[in-house]
């Protein structure tokens, strides 16, 4: 399903998801979420063309409200992998490298000028890969000079392969930061972004992803 793979698409579906009982008109995601009317009701119209949202079509009353959220989640993960993503392989000869990347960004006045994700995202809520590896997202607007400014401030060796930190160009350009959070002073991606970016990831990212969800649940809480 295309529409999952779109960044304008994915806001508006991350915002239905995140107020899963809301009936929305197309104009609510121009005001709040800065997605077009005409873009919204694109991505309505597909998505009430594979039954995940329901509600009226036409008329006075019209509106569109969420419906089969695990089907949709579902037919997410069919199409959507962390490798779409454009990573760039460093190492980092400092143990606390990302305690130095939280002050690098303190420092220059941007706490939520990055995003972790993976195992060192998900760590933060389930302590359950122990792995030195660091995946950072940084915005893609400005991707090419924010990853020098930051390598040099570090003293990141780029490699071929290899390597313990990860800097990430994001595929969903905007998405990606869509609902981002703060855990102990980290900037780490959603929920749902962290399952996502796990559930096909080769190092044990299905297993990582599955213990999220149940860690997440029995929390009382979820992927959104």
């Amino acid at each position: 399903m295309r529409v999952l793979l779109g960044d304008k698409a994915n806001i508006v579906i991350r915002a239905m998801l995140l107020h899963p009982g809301k009936e929305w008109v197309a104009r609510d995601f121009e005001k709040d979420f800065r997605v077009g009317r005409a873009r919204a009701a694109t991505v309505l119209s597909a998505l009430y063309a594979k039954g995940f949202v329901g509600g009226i079509r036409s008329g006075r009353l019209a509106h569109s409200a969420l419906q089969n959220k695990a089907e949709l989640l579902e037919e997410w993960l069919k199409v959507y992998k962390f490798e779409r993503n454009e990573v760039h392989l460093y190492d980092s000869s400092h143990e606390d490298v990302l305690g130095r990347l939280k002050k690098y960004f303190a420092a220059r006045n941007e706490p939520k000028g990055y995003a972790l994700t993976l195992h060192s995202g998900a760590n933060f809520i389930t302590h359950y890969v122990n792995t030195p590896a660091a995946y950072c997202y940084l915005p893609a607007e400005d991707f090419k000079t924010a990853s020098l400014d930051l390598r040099q401030a570090l003293n990141l060796k780029e490699l071929k392969k290899g390597g313990n930190f990860y800097l990430i160009k994001p595929y969903y350009k905007k998405a990606a930061f869509f609902n981002a959070q703060t855990i102990k002073g980290y900037n780490v991606v959603s929920n749902l972004q962290l399952y996502l970016d796990l559930y096909h990831f080769p190092q044990r990212g299905r297993d990582h992803a599955e213990y999220l969800l149940k860690t997440l649940e029995e929390e009382g809480e979820s992927l959104v």
